[in-house]
């Protein structure tokens, strides 16, 4: 009868144990995470004589976890223009730089540090789309090949539902010859940057 007793205290204590481990064991990635992206900015870097301009940005990404270490993400984000104090020809100060949008398909490689911070290295390849501004010659919308590389880092709320993303890439845009003379003709650079609230879609 004491064995009985002893090996029912034994397994509740383990049991115990094994649940007081799961409870405290941080928040980790989910299969399938949504992020929403109400605040960025891309910059363009200046480049023979075109000019640098920024422009705001906001959108959204879905990425498929593969395991704790590699995931593949698509992203698409909105750049509107705002008041860039342009100097390009005989332009005003308070003309505006054509608003764009992006659409990539990043590898997202994650660092598991066993906390609820996760830090992570991205980059991808795929498009940017120039949608025409007239006063600036850009008379049609004009599609871009894009790269960029970048990371950032992810923290994770202790429900593991949800959680924050700050992120920021270095973005390349290869030339066109027959682009537009604002824009295109060179490969140009950009720093964009964002944060973001992570939905766990997959756990």
């Amino acid at each position: 009868m004491s064995r009985r007793i002893a090996a029912l205290v034994i397994a509740g204590i383990s049991f115990g144990i094994g649940s007081a481990q799961a409870q405290d064991s941080p928040a980790t990635p989910g299969s399938v995470e949504v992020t929403f992206t109400p605040a960025g900015a891309a910059l363009f870097t200046s480049k023979g004589d075109s000019p640098s301009f920024g422009n705001y940005g906001f959108g959204t990404s879905v990425a498929f976890n593969l395991n704790r270490f590699v995931g593949i993400e698509g992203e698409i984000g909105t750049m509107i223009a705002t008041t860039s104090d342009l100097q390009f020809g005989d332009l005003s100060s308070d003309t505006k730089a054509p608003n764009m949008l992006n659409y990539t398909a990043n590898l997202v490689v994650s660092l598991p540090t066993g906390t609820s911070i996760v830090p992570y290295a991205t980059g991808g390849v795929g498009g940017l789309t120039m949608f025409e501004r007239p006063a600036l010659g850009v008379f049609a919308d004009e599609t871009f090949l894009t790269g960029n590389v970048g990371g950032g880092v992810k923290w994770y709320a202790p429900n593991g539902r949800w959680g924050l993303r700050g992120d920021y890439r270095f973005a390349a845009t290869a030339s066109k010859d027959d682009a537009p003379e604002f824009f295109g003709r060179e490969t140009r650079y950009a720093h964009r940057i964002y944060a973001g609230v992570v939905i766990n879609a997959g756990r």
